[in-house]
């Protein structure tokens, strides 16, 4: 997807606010900035520094921040919920990468890492706690008896239904008329609620039936495949590339997207102790915001970190964990068939003329809209 997103009228930007979801995985908290520990001391920290700006003119006493301030100067760290981050958040994180890979912002209420070295690092060290992603060790053990053919027959024929659909309209919008029901309506599928209580009830018992602490994922796949589908139709060469491609290659393509526009911008973790990471220490007791965005997009771990490409050699993604879980299938599973649907249901399928698909949100991430031209 494009990088240089498509301006909306100023009236269409609200609240820079970060979005209520129901999920403890992506909720932000609400509480006091944690005070850094006095074991820090062994950082080069200049005497008494004072304020640091942080953006807007906001201003608190960051040690870490205050120790990269020339004497007498200082410096401002631009904060993921600056107005404008909801439509260009790279920049934002381009210099937190670079010039404050650990700072406190008031806004999140939160110390923040941008880079994938510390980002991968909270979300699987123990020291980070209060967390969860699909697809961590406490998925395997919670789910023990799920038919994952079953799984996959579901979602292949959900996505059929939902790809037959929209096949014969003149133009459709795939985020509203497909992404939005497909992860739905397969948990709806293998529990067995009626199509017709599928929203009413899928979001709710149903989900839990299935997917238990991951049922709530069931708005952040919708989002995932979102963005997938309109990094791979932005590209005739990715449209080329994937339409017969086999599982392997798809699997590949839907890692690259997580990796390049994950679903959930920011993640939030408490540590247990104190933690060393780029730029500083953490401090016990600290909420600390993982800028999942931002890591995806490391020039240091990943070349060419702003281009999708599914055949890349170094490949690595944060949105889910590697174990077993039911979202995790589930998502795979929604790329893969959502890619074959569509194809084989609309041959011709393109976006529509002058429509380029423009990913929104702080929290959560991904299109709003993917306008398309069925028949070609």
């Amino acid at each position: 997807m494009s990088d240089a997103p498509n301006r909306e009228p100023d009236r269409e930007i609200r609240s820079e606010r970060p979005e209520e979801t129901g999920d403890p995985w992506t909720r932000l908290p609400s509480m006091a900035p944690a005070a850094p520990s006095a074991a820090t001391a062994g950082r080069p920290v200049a005497p008494s520094p004072g304020p640091v700006l942080l953006g807007r003119g906001r201003a608190v006493t960051d040690p870490v921040t205050a120790a990269a301030v020339p004497p007498g100067g200082r410096t401002v760290a631009p904060s993921p919920l600056d107005p404008g981050a909801s439509w260009d958040p790279h920049r934002i994180h381009r210099t937190l990468r670079e010039q404050f890979p650990l700072t406190y912002d008031p806004l999140l209420r939160a110390w923040v890492l941008s880079r994938y070295a510390d980002v991968a690092t909270a979300l699987t060290d123990p020291r980070f706690t209060h967390g969860h992603r699909p697809g961590d060790p406490p998925c395997a053990r919670a789910h023990v008896d799920v038919d994952i053919e079953a799984l996959r027959a579901v979602t292949e024929r959900t996505a059929y239904v939902l790809a037959r659909r929209i096949a014969e309209r003149s133009q459709a919008d795939l985020v509203a008329d497909f992404c939005h029901w497909l992860p739905a309506g397969t948990v709806a599928a293998a529990v067995g609620v009626p199509y017709r209580d599928m929203m009413r009830l899928v979001r709710g018992r149903a989900a839990g039936a299935l997917a238990g602490e991951c049922g709530g994922q069931i708005a952040v796949r919708e989002k995932a495949l979102a963005s997938f589908l309109g990094n791979v139709l932005d590209d005739p060469d990715q449209v080329a590339a994937l339409r017969d491609a086999p599982a392997g290659l798809v699997a590949r393509a839907w890692a690259e997207s997580l990796r390049r526009d994950p679903p959930v911008q920011i993640a939030v973790r408490r540590t247990s102790a104190e933690v060393p990471v780029s730029g500083g220490i953490v401090p016990a007791g600290a909420s600390v915001a993982l800028l999942v965005g931002s890591a995806g997009r490391d020039p240091e771990r990943f070349r060419e970190a702003d281009r999708f490409d599914p055949f890349r050699d170094d490949p690595g993604q944060l949105t889910y964990g590697a174990g077993f879980c039911p979202a995790v299938l589930l998502a795979g599973f929604e790329a893969e068939y959502a890619l074959r649907a569509l194809f084989e249901a609309m041959p011709r399928l393109r976006l529509a003329d002058g429509f380029r698909p423009v990913a929104t949100g702080l929290i959560t991430r991904a299109p709003r809209s993917l306008i398309v031209r069925p028949g070609g």
